[in-house]
C-alpha cells in the first residue's frame, strides 16, 4: 500500500488515465476527485493566465483534502493572433468545450494567413500543492503550426488543426502513443514527475 496520495483536479477520464500511467512507478497513490467523493466539485476558471487557473483549481481542491493535489490548464497560443485563443481556448467561440465551433472560428481568424504566419504553441501548466500547502508549478510546451483544414479523428480540441514541429501529421492523425510522448501535457507531466520524485525522497 502506497503511503502518500495525490488527488487530480479533473473530470477528464483521458487525462486521469494519462497521469496515472506517467506517475505509476512512483511510490504515490493517484486518485481522482470521484475516488474521494468530490465528483461534482467544480471550479470556475476565470484566471487571465494558465498559471492562475491551474493554481486556483488546485487551491480549491486542497481545501477539501489533506492529500497532495494537482491541477492543470492548457491552451493553444497562435503567434499571428497575439496569442489567441490562449487561456480562452476551451471557449474561444463562446460555448465551453465546443471543439467544432472553436476550430471553425480559428480557421476563420486565420483564413488569409500563409503557412509561414501560422506558427503556434500548445502550453500546459500543472500546479501541485503538497500536504503542507506548498504550491509548485511546471510548464510544458509543444511548438507547431496551424493547418488550413481539419485532419484526423483522434483526440479532441484543436488537435485536427495542429501539426507539431518535426511531423507532417496533425495531433489528431498521430497515434495516442506518439502524442503522449511529445505533447505539452506529457512534457509538463514529466517535469511534475521529477518534482514528485524529489518530494518523495526528502
Amino acid at each position: 500500500m502506497k503511503d502518500r496520495k495525490i488527488v487530480l483536479s479533473t473530470d477528464n477520464k483521458h487525462k486521469i488515465k494519462e497521469m496515472k500511467e506517467i506517475l505509476k512507478d512512483l511510490d504515490i497513490e493517484v486518485l481522482s476527485k470521484e475516488d474521494i467523493g468530490l465528483n461534482n466539485f467544480d471550479v470556475v476558471e476565470d484566471g487571465t493566465t494558465l498559471e492562475e487557473n491551474s493554481i486556483k483549481k488546485a487551491k480549491a481542491l486542497k481545501e477539501k483534502t489533506p492529500f497532495m493535489v494537482m491541477a492543470d490548464d492548457s491552451g493553444l497560443f497562435v503567434e499571428s493572433l497575439n496569442g489567441e485563443p490562449g487561456v480562452y481556448s476551451a471557449r474561444y467561440a463562446g460555448e465551453e468545450g465546443n471543439d467544432d465551433k472553436n476550430n471553425q472560428k480559428l480557421l476563420q481568424m486565420m483564413k488569409d494567413l500563409p503557412m509561414d504566419k501560422r506558427k503556434a504553441s500548445f502550453f500546459s501548466v500543472i500546479a501541485l500543492i503538497t500536504e503542507n500547502g506548498e504550491v509548485l508549478t511546471v510548464k510544458g510546451e509543444c511548438k507547431g503550426s496551424i493547418g488550413f483544414e481539419l485532419k484526423g479523428h483522434n483526440d479532441f480540441g484543436y488537435d485536427p488543426l495542429f501539426t507539431p514541429e518535426g511531423y507532417e501529421k496533425t495531433f489528431a492523425e498521430l497515434s495516442g502513443e506518439v502524442k503522449n510522448k511529445i505533447s505539452h501535457r506529457a512534457k509538463a507531466l514529466e517535469e511534475i514527475k521529477k518534482t514528485l520524485t524529489n518530494l518523495l525522497e526528502n
